[in-house]
């Protein structure tokens, strides 16, 4: 008979001493998407240790779905948004477990239905800003504990945006780019302070292009990169990087990616991010956060092509 003494400790045949979780990201997933009109509920994931291999398909969304967001601690990811041509915009939240990521995903609270919104959060709270139902500057913020709940609304966008990326740390949330009907691109950087989130969000200094139908990922703590993206009339291969601590500056251009991509979306840990989601492509970009000047290795490809993607980051 096993006796269990405290955490990760056993006696009976031997003691046992297992190894804690980690504690960052171990997997990304990328979710729905298209392509052309007929959104998918596929899930697909990358374990990062081994990302050479081909992405692997997990438990599927309620129902297919494009331009929806995502936010994430290390146990579960939260869904937003999103549009389907049969349902409309989507308000329903979803969560993935991602210990049983094979199992179809749990509806939780609710938004304002929209799609084209982006997504970041902290450890305590997910913020979904922007999206097009029509086009708006709306904020809203989920508490993880209560997830049940409908999401709040906190202080709006300094302007209405859509298609915009969104990345940040502990303290901060920023949302960079986007695209507005009646202004055309955006270059701006919106930053939320969770601490205090109700006032209009401020505007940092500006990406190097504007654009939209961008993606984003961050190390968590110091830096946050903004990743391809849209310019009339093409895609691009550029990255532009955001220093937290110095976040009026304008970003600095960095190694670009392997290709163009516009709709891709990014995933990542503390040393490296990894981007996909081009239209008609599986690739699947990696950067070094620490030798960011380089050009984004390829890696194993996704399972199947999609974009207009949402993406999260977690313990598998």
């Amino acid at each position: 008979m096993a006796i269990e003494i405290g955490p990760g400790w056993t006696i009976g045949g031997g003691i046992t001493i297992s190894t804690p979780p980690p504690s960052v990201a171990t997997a990304g997933w990328w979710t729905g998407g298209g392509p052309g009109g007929t959104p998918k509920s596929t899930v697909q994931r990358i374990t990062f240790a081994t990302d050479t291999n081909t992405a692997s398909v997990r438990g599927p969304l309620s129902s297919g779905r494009m331009a929806q967001a995502g936010v994430n601690t290390l146990t579960y990811g939260w869904l937003a948004g999103g549009a389907n041509p049969i349902i409309g915009f989507v308000t329903a939240i979803e969560r993935i477990t991602f210990a049983s990521d094979t199992d179809a995903t749990s509806t939780r609270g609710s938004i304002t239905g929209r799609s084209g919104l982006g997504g970041t959060g902290n450890d305590t709270y997910g913020y979904y800003a922007g999206g097009e139902s029509p086009t708006v500057s709306l904020v809203q913020r989920i508490t993880y504990t209560t997830d049940t709940a409908a999401a709040s609304t906190r202080g709006p966008l300094s302007a209405t945006a859509r298609y915009l990326a969104g990345n940040g740390n502990n303290s901060y949330g920023y949302f960079g780019g986007g695209n507005n009907p009646s202004s055309g691109m955006s270059s701006t950087v919106n930053r939320i302070d969770y601490a205090n989130d109700t006032p209009t969000t401020s505007i940092r200094g500006s990406l190097t292009a504007a654009r939209y139908l961008l993606g984003a990922t961050t190390d968590s703590t110091t830096y946050g990169w903004y990743i391809g993206g849209y310019v009339s009339p093409s895609p691009l291969s550029r990255v532009d990087r955001i220093t937290y601590a110095t976040d009026t500056a304008t970003a600095s251009v960095r190694g670009p990616l392997s290709i163009v991509m516009a709709y891709a979306v990014g995933a990542g840990d503390s040393t490296y991010g990894w981007v996909s989601g081009s239209i008609n492509s599986t690739v699947v970009n990696r950067i070094t956060y620490a030798t960011d000047t380089a050009t984004a290795s390829a890696r194993g490809p996704l399972a199947a092509a999609a974009y207009s993607m949402a993406s999260l980051s977690g313990i598998q």
